[in-house]
């Protein structure tokens, strides 16, 4: 009978892998680098305008596709082929200026070797993640990464594990420098990721701020007794107080209003708007994160801000509970 799994084994398992990581690390800081930068370049070459399109058999197929899943994340177009389905009419998602990736542990997998000569007569460029140099796919591929490993982490050495581990790490790193390089922020990253954590997380100001009619407003001279309804009907503890053309003038707040009623008591409501708003309010503009609004409530100990355009006129306003609600934490 087997011998069961002991925390001693099961790390022995982890630390392969994680050997054949730090060497893959060695080969991108000497021999791989260049190839490894070639492949970088030519992918830019070819985005946006066209697609790197990755397949591979098996284990490495499963790689390949959170590869592809990756590079789409992080604003490079591509897509995966099935090698298999590929001779069945599936390689007409390959078009013109595309780019193949290729994952194969052998270098061998018959269903990629089918696919040389149609690559040859699109003109379309091979790129290979192969763990055999020599092999005939390596020799085919205008660039060649070497994902070899010199023992695989099954007690067998046959399940392929510390050679994907090799692949999907060196995927990521090919995804994460091709989006450097072309100077993604965290604004087109918060763009591909609209749901889920990441997306609340990466939430904009404009995506939940309060807007329209939900915007609490005023003009300069309206009487105090307006200022009260319309903070009171919108419910957000504050109200802006704006030009006919929208410009922000200066907000008022429930601590305006106590501290009002504390200096003028009885003829606190003889006032107009302007006369007791704060005319230099915190404000954010649109296309913040709603992560950004967050930290400046918090630093400067407030409860919402105005959202301005570019010109100063405002858009709506955020409150904190706004951020409270999305799990912004």
């Amino acid at each position: 009978m087997p011998s069961p799994i002991t925390p001693s084994s099961a790390a022995s398992y982890v630390r392969i892998e994680a050997t054949a990581l730090a060497t893959l690390a060695d080969r991108l800081d000497g021999p791989m680098l260049a190839p490894f930068n070639a492949a970088v370049n030519l992918v830019l070459q070819i985005i946006p305008a066209h697609r790197i399109i990755l397949t591979g058999m098996g284990k490495s197929g499963l790689i390949a596709r959170k590869i592809a899943a990756t590079l789409r994340s992080t604003g490079t177009p591509s897509h995966f082929l099935h090698p298999a389905e590929a001779v069945h009419g599936d390689i007409g998602m390959i078009a013109p200026g595309d780019i193949l990736l290729a994952l194969s542990a052998s270098g061998e997998t018959p269903e990629i070797l089918h696919l040389l000569s149609t690559l040859n007569r699109l003109g379309t460029p091979l790129i290979t993640f192969c763990g055999a140099p020599a092999s005939s796919l390596a020799q085919a591929s205008l660039i060649t990464l070497d994902t070899s490993v010199s023992i695989e982490a099954c007690p067998l050495n046959l399940a392929p594990t510390a050679s994907t581990t090799v692949m999907l790490a060196l995927g990521d790193a090919l995804a994460l420098e091709v989006s450097n390089r072309r100077g993604r922020r965290a604004e087109d990253f918060a763009d591909l990721h609209p749901g889920g954590h990441l997306g609340r997380r990466l939430a904009r100001v404009r995506d939940i701020m309060h807007s329209g009619e939900a915007l609490p407003h005023v003009a300069a001279n309206t009487p105090m007794t307006q200022v009260i309804y319309e903070m009171s009907r919108k419910k957000l503890g504050m109200t802006t107080v704006l030009a006919p053309n929208q410009t922000l003038l200066g907000i008022i707040s429930d601590g305006d209003l106590r501290r009002l009623l504390e200096r003028d008591g009885s003829h606190a409501l003889d006032h107009t708007a302007a006369e007791i708003m704060n005319p230099t309010p915190r404000t954010i503009e649109l296309t913040a994160f709603a992560s950004t609004a967050l930290a400046l409530m918090e630093e400067k100990k407030i409860t919402s801000l105005v959202v301005v355009s570019q010109n100063g006129q405002a858009e709506g306003v955020i409150h904190l509970h706004d951020l409270w609600t999305i799990s912004l934490a």
